[in-house]
C-alpha cells in the first residue's frame, strides 16, 4: 500500500490528483494527509471521500468550520502554517507538492528531507531555490517527480544524460500566439485568461499568455535535469499534443504525446516507475488534422528572453524574476497596468535589484532566509513600479 499526502488538495492540480486516485482501480493506497488553502468546503468533501489521517486548512480562521464538518469522522484536523509543515512531515511515501507560490517551498522541502517521492507541481521550488532543492534531494535520497506536462514528458523519454544533445520544451503560444503587438497592448484580462487548450488558474493562464510560464519552465528544466539553459530549446506547438521532446546525439528525437489533460502526468508521477490506468481521453492520431511547430517570437513575448537572462545571471535573479512576475500579473488582473507592461515591470524590477546588488552579486541563495529577502525586495520594487505606472 502506498501512503499519499496531497499538499494543495483544493487547487487545480490537487483536484486532478484526487480524480486520478478515485479512478485508479489498480492502485492500492491510503491518504495520510490532505492540505487545503481557503476552500474549506471542498476540503471537507475530499476528506470525507478519501478518509485521510489528517486534514489541514492553511487559513487558521477556517479551523472551526473544518472541525465541525469532520466531527465524528475520526479524521484529525488542524490549521495554520505550522500544521501544514507537520502534515508534510507525516510518513507518506508519495507527496504531491501543489501549494502554489512561495507558501509551497517550506512544506515541499520538509517532504524532501524525509526522503519521500515528491511530485513537483510548484514552479517556485526550482525557480526560486533550485540549487537548494536539488542538493537536498540528493542528500536525502528523495525522488523528484515532475508533474508539469512538459517536464514530465522529458522525464518519460530521457535516456542517459551523456547521450542527450538538447531538451525541447513545447509551448502552446497561449491566446495571443498570432496577435500583433498593438492587439496585445490593448488586451484585457478576460482575453488573456482564455487559454485555447488548457483549463487553468488565473495566474498560470496569464503566464501562458505572456509565455512567462515557458520561461519559468526553462529555469525548472535546467535545475531538474542538470542542463545548461543553452541546451534547452522552446518551440511553439499550438495543438499541445506533443508535450516535450529530447534530441539525442545520434539524430534521434523522442517525444511524449498525449491529450492536454493533467491527469496523464499526475498518473505517471503517482505510479512511477509503473503505470496505472486513467480516464483521460485517448489520442486518435487519424483524427488529428496537423501538428505544427514554429519558433517563439521574443519581440512579442519578451518574458522568454528575461527568463534565459535570469538563469544565466543566477545568484538570486530567478527568484526576483518570479516574485516580480507575480506582482505584475496581479497588477494586470487588477487593471493597474497593461498586458505588455507585465514583462516591462519584471525587467525594470530586475534592473533595480541588480543595481542595488541585491541579486547577481554573490552566492546562489541556499537558505530560505536569503530567498525570502530577495523575494520580498523584488515584490516591494515591483509593487512600487506598478503603483507609479
Amino acid at each position: 500500500m502506498r501512503r499519499i499526502t496531497i499538499l494543495g488538495s483544493t487547487g487545480s492540480i490537487g483536484r486532478s490528483t484526487i480524480a486520478v486516485l478515485r479512478e485508479a482501480q489498480d492502485l492500492d493506497f491510503a491518504v495520510e494527509a490532505l492540505v487545503g488553502g481557503d476552500n474549506v468546503g471542498l476540503l471537507i468533501e475530499q476528506a470525507l471521500a478519501l478518509r485521510p489521517a489528517e486534514a489541514v486548512i492553511a487559513n487558521e480562521e477556517l479551523l472551526p468550520t473544518l472541525r465541525d464538518g469532520l466531527a465524528g469522522s475520526g479524521i484529525a484536523v488542524s490549521a495554520g502554517r505550522n500544521a501544514v509543515l507537520t502534515a508534510a512531515a507525516r510518513p507518506a511515501d508519495w507527496v504531491m507538492s501543489a501549494i502554489m507560490g512561495a507558501a509551497g517551498l517550506a512544506p515541499t522541502l520538509v517532504a524532501i528531507e524525509r526522503g519521500a517521492s515528491v511530485a513537483l507541481a510548484n514552479k517556485e521550488c526550482l525557480v526560486c531555490a533550485g540549487r537548494l532543492f536539488i542538493d537536498t534531494a540528493r542528500r536525502c535520497d528523495a525522488q523528484l517527480l515532475p508533474v508539469d506536462s512538459e517536464h514530465n514528458a522529458i522525464f518519460q523519454v530521457l535516456g542517459r544524460p551523456e547521450d542527450v544533445e538538447k531538451l525541447i520544451l513545447t509551448a502552446s503560444g497561449g491566446p495571443f500566439r498570432t496577435h500583433s503587438l498593438d492587439a496585445m497592448r490593448a488586451a484585457s484580462p478576460e482575453q488573456a485568461l482564455e487559454h485555447p487548450n488548457w483549463a487553468m488558474g488565473k495566474k498560470i493562464s496569464i503566464d501562458s499568455a505572456t509565455m512567462m510560464n515557458k520561461g519559468l519552465e526553462l529555469i525548472e528544466a535546467a535545475y531538474l535535469f542538470d542542463t545548461c539553459e543553452s541546451r534547452i530549446d522552446i518551440v511553439v506547438h499550438a495543438q499541445s499534443i506533443i508535450h516535450s521532446l529530447v534530441a539525442y546525439k545520434d539524430g534521434s528525437l523522442l517525444a511524449q504525446l498525449g491529450a492536454p489533460d493533467m491527469r496523464i502526468p499526475i498518473a505517471h508521477a503517482l505510479a512511477w516507475p509503473d503505470r496505472i490506468e486513467t480516464a483521460a481521453p485517448r489520442l486518435d492520431l487519424t483524427t488529428i488534422a496537423a501538428l505544427t511547430f514554429e519558433k517563439p517570437d521574443t519581440l512579442r513575448f519578451p518574458a522568454l528572453r528575461l527568463a534565459r537572462a535570469a538563469i544565466q545571471a543566477g545568484q538570486g535573479t530567478p527568484t526576483a524574476l518570479n516574485a516580480a512576475n507575480e506582482i505584475a500579473v496581479g497588477s494586470f488582473l487588477d487593471r493597474k497596468i497593461g498586458f505588455l507592461d507585465i514583462a516591462t515591470l519584471v525587467e525594470d524590477t530586475i534592473d533595480a535589484l541588480t543595481a542595488q546588488r541585491i541579486i547577481a552579486a554573490g552566492d546562489e541563495p541556499m537558505s530560505f532566509e536569503h530567498i525570502h529577502e530577495i523575494d520580498a525586495a523584488a515584490r516591494r520594487a515591483a509593487a512600487s513600479l506598478a503603483n507609479h505606472a
